[in-house]
């Protein structure tokens, strides 16, 4: 169980300051220590709409975030509190405050476009907060909507134009809910009543016209529909008498207005049942180091004058990331080949076996691991090093087997050697007696376990040591004819050539076994590396699929509203789209076929 984070109140994480946006290194730490998926909900809207007061609320606290009852903005940059989710097990709720929109004291709006992006980017589900109706001002104050083209960007290709790299927005935008406050009116149309969604449906119609001002009402709600698939409206009750609004925080719940209270409660509980785990194009669930990693990135395409881009930064999270994962695979490799293997092996194959049965698990770590590994030069790393680590447990088997056999042969000859300094063996009848102790000796080095895939050969190097020992004492034995000692050193040639007939067989086998090690190494590789392939091409097409039909639903909304150039621009991104889905799913075949 990985463990949760307690922070006791919010932290800044992203500093606004004198116009410079800056990652805050404590808040940074922070995340990098969550192991846990997250899911994120930032807050945007203009300052004293009270978007601090729900953020404590969803961190199921009166106090934390700063609530500002004067007429600037308390909030500075993006402020950061994780708490551990209170529905989703072994998740974090990450809540993003950001500072309120329109402040009269910086002057200018381009930090307020990049905190709404930023906010966008960061998060799961996006919190936009306003106060009263959906009119036409409310409207014109989300004029950072209508910027999302100019601020942010889906893939690195310079060649698309902002319309067609927008048209991928809805593939990782998050949620979208807009939190109505001090809201007083009637919720009808027509003289029918509407839920608050059926509001905000109602409110993000388009007028038709080609005129400028039809083109100025209709950009903010087309923007809308088109970036978020998924909308949500909750409208809330003024909470309390406007003289005590500022000491809203302190107050209890049983001196606010029921309504207020009951709308409340319901948004938490929407919040924590509905907003999803953030994640990337792939399916890729984001913890708190790859959120991390995403701050990191953005911030540094926006304080080099570039946009920030989803595709940059998977790409950039996808290097630290495979390299880590490279770094488990063989961390998990070496743990299971120092519990399995007891060196030396008896024989060849039995080491080669354990190598890749922990060589395979050491794979399916990395694939766990890895994501967007362009043309899997990752994975190669990871089979050049285990390759690498194979060899030298063959170098050290080898010289383990050694090592036991050299002792054996000291234990188990050495009193032999010390009979023949003594001379028992230089008299008649000796030699005999000579070759028989020595069978007696070879039959027990034999016997002796575990000697490794050296014993025939250390044997046979000793005992080639001992030939000119071996002849003297036949040389010497007067008891054998002329005719008897030449026989007796043809057989022993014939023994020293059988042996090494033998070692060469070895050799051979030995070679023929590290061949086929190698295949059925490739093999795997391929094998694993194919199912990857296969379930990233589904995830994609799912991905595409959501995407086409949120698209296909637009559509249809704007040709039954009659908007029929939107409708038309709409059909040219549907179109694209596909032929799109189609280059992706042969590059993925390709893919496939060049493994």
């Amino acid at each position: 169980m990985a463990p949760e984070i307690h922070m006791t109140g919010p932290m800044c994480l992203i500093e606004n300051t004198n116009g410079e946006l800056v990652a805050n290194p404590e808040a940074l730490k922070i995340l990098s220590a969550i192991t846990q998926p997250v899911v994120v909900v930032a807050i945007v809207g203009l300052y004293r709409t009270g978007k601090s007061y729900l953020m404590n609320k969803l961190a199921g606290k009166n106090m934390g975030f700063s609530l500002g009852s004067t007429v600037e903005s308390h909030t500075k940059g993006i402020w950061m509190w994780c708490v551990p989710h209170p529905k989703k097990p072994e998740h974090t709720l990450v809540l993003l405050d950001t500072e309120g929109l329109g402040d009269v004291k910086k002057g200018d709006n381009q930090n307020d476009s990049w905190i709404f992006a930023l906010a966008i980017l960061l998060s799961s589900t996006f919190v936009y907060n306003s106060m009263g109706t959906i009119n036409q001002q409310a409207m014109d104050q989300l004029h950072y909507v209508t910027e999302l083209t100019h601020r942010i960007r889906s893939k690195s290709s310079p060649e698309e134009n902002e319309n067609e790299d927008s048209a991928d927005f809805v593939s990782f935008f998050p949620d979208f809910v807009w939190t109505l406050r001090d809201f007083s009116l009637d919720l009808e149309a027509d003289g029918q009543p509407l839920t608050a969604d059926g509001y905000l449906e109602y409110s993000l119609k388009l007028t038709q016209g080609t005129s400028e001002k039809d083109k100025n009402f209709n950009l903010p709600r087309l923007c809308i529909r088109k970036f978020f698939p998924k909308k949500k409206c909750f409208v809330f009750d003024r909470p309390v008498h406007c003289k005590k609004l500022a000491q809203l925080e302190k107050l209890h719940d049983e001196e606010l207005d029921p309504e207020f209270v009951q709308q409340v409660a319901d948004f938490c509980s929407y919040i924590f049942s509905n907003s999803k785990t953030k994640t990337l194009s792939g399916g890729i669930k984001v913890n708190g180091p790859r959120l991390e990693s995403l701050v990191l990135t953005y911030i540094d395409a926006i304080s080099s004058g570039d946009l920030p881009c989803m595709e940059n930064a998977i790409l950039a999270l996808a290097q630290i990331e495979n390299s880590v994962a490279v770094q488990k695979a063989i961390a998990h490799y070496d743990q299971q080949m120092g519990q399995k293997v007891q060196l030396p092996t008896e024989t060849l194959q039995e080491l080669l076996d354990l190598h890749r049965d922990s060589e395979r698990e050491a794979t399916e770590v990395f694939m766990k691991n890895s994501f967007k590994d362009v043309d899997h030069l990752f994975q190669k790393k990871l089979a050049v090093q285990l390759v690498k680590k194979r060899d030298d447990f063959c170098k050290q088997n080898q010289e383990a087997s050694s090592d036991r056999c050299s002792a054996l042969l000291q234990d188990i000859f050495s009193p032999l050697e010390e009979e023949v300094k003594m001379g028992i063996y230089s008299k008649p009848g000796g030699y005999c007696l000579f070759i028989q102790k020595l069978q007696d000796l070879k039959k027990k080095y034999h016997e002796e376990p575990r000697k490794g895939i050296q014993a025939e050969e250390i044997l046979q190097t000793y005992l080639k040591s001992k030939e000119s020992v071996t002849d003297a004492i036949l040389q010497t034995d007067k008891i054998l004819t002329k005719k008897e000692k030449e026989i007796e050193v043809e057989h022993a040639k014939a023994e020293s050539a059988q042996a090494s007939a033998k070692m060469v067989e070895e050799m051979q086998i030995k070679y023929q076994q590290m061949m086929e090690e190698k295949e059925k190494s490739y093999q795997e590789h391929v094998k694993q590396l194919t199912e990857k392939i296969e379930r990233e091409r589904a995830q994609l097409l799912e991905e595409q699929e959501k995407t086409l039909t949120s698209k296909l639903q637009e559509q249809a909304r704007l040709l039954k509203e009659r908007c029929q150039g939107e409708s038309t621009q709409l059909k040219n991104e549907i179109q694209k789209l596909q032929k799109t889905l189609g280059k992706k799913n042969k590059r993925y075949m390709s893919r496939k076929l060049k493994i």
